[in-house]
């Protein structure tokens, strides 16, 4: 295959059924459509349903719109038990939607935003959906990270909800940090099942509408650099199309642009930081995640 993986090589995905939060827009919104495009049954999980039902209205294909707002665990919950209805079997779950530089803010259950929208969230749905991915062959989770998981990324576990004190960009850089740690922990938690692998994927530096809580003296370089430095949103979702649909992909893996030190190109395998791969510290985030949403999965710790 041509190193120029684009979404022409998506594979005919008629007859698979395919989640995908926050996509109203941005990345989420070309994900969503390009899989409808080839033939998945697509629910557009998004929080506010009338963008999403005008999203819904520009794809050609079969799409429904589902209320979801990550910031609350009780729609989560009441989400996930509308899918469940819904869907009997799960083919995708692609866990797009986050927020970047937040002011302190907290979501509905106390938790600091970017940790509690792009990391616990997601968490949470994956849990109360799961078993309706381990039965179907080929079902994927695909959890979308950032090149800031390297950005003064730790998991700050006497603080994770940055009480105390708050940087936006490293709360951010802790929340994408825990996307990774949380495909890899739970890659492992499936590899006895069988039939569903976790991935995970990164954009580059796409021109989308998630940097519009930037701090005005980083956004303005940003936008003037834009057309130089970034790739559309079209581009920006290959890495995630890819790693949710190439038959070569395998769990575990992490998807990015190939080129210019990922910041945009053409979708290929890459590598995550060091600090990623802490065993301990997935294992030790898996917990705290579960304790703090409520949700346990159907998928126990394997013994190391």
């Amino acid at each position: 295959m041509s190193g120029k993986w684009s979404e022409q090589n998506i594979p005919d995905q008629s007859g698979r059924v395919a989640i995908v939060t926050g996509a109203n827009t941005g990345l989420g919104y070309e994900t969503a459509r390009a899989l409808a495009e080839h033939g998945a049954t697509v629910v557009l999980a998004v929080r506010n349903i009338e963008k999403g039902r005008q999203a819904a209205a520009r794809i050609n294909g079969d799409v429904t719109v589902q209320a979801l707002d990550l910031t609350s665990l009780a729609s989560i919950r009441s989400a996930a038990a509308d899918l469940r209805a819904a869907h009997p079997r799960i083919d995708l779950l692609i866990n797009n939607a986050g927020v970047m530089y937040t002011p302190r803010q907290t979501t509905a259950d106390g938790f600091e935003m970017q940790f509690g929208t792009n990391h616990l969230g997601h968490f949470a749905l994956t849990g109360l959906l799961l078993d309706r991915l381990l039965p179907v062959p080929g079902s994927r989770v695909v959890t979308v990270s950032s090149g800031g998981h390297r950005i003064r990324a730790d998991i700050h576990f006497d603080d994770l909800q940055w009480e105390h004190a708050y940087s936006r960009v490293a709360a951010y850089g802790q929340s994408k940090l825990a996307n990774l740690m949380f495909t890899y922990e739970l890659q492992r938690r499936l590899t006895p099942h069988g039939a569903t692998i976790a991935v995970a994927a990164h954009p580059g530096v796409s021109n989308t509408e998630l940097i519009r809580h930037t701090p005005t003296a980083v956004r303005l370089p940003i936008t003037w650099l834009a057309t130089l430095l970034t790739q559309n949103a079209e581009m920006g979702a290959l890495p995630t199309l890819r790693a949710a649909t190439d038959p070569n992909v395998t769990g575990g893996q992490y998807y990015g642009p190939g080129n210019l030190l990922q910041i945009r190109g053409y979708p290929k395998q890459v590598t995550s930081s060091p600090a990623s791969h802490n065993k301990t510290i997935q294992q030790r985030l898996w917990t705290v995640s579960e304790q703090l949403t409520g949700v346990t999965y159907p998928v126990p710790e394997l013994t190391r």
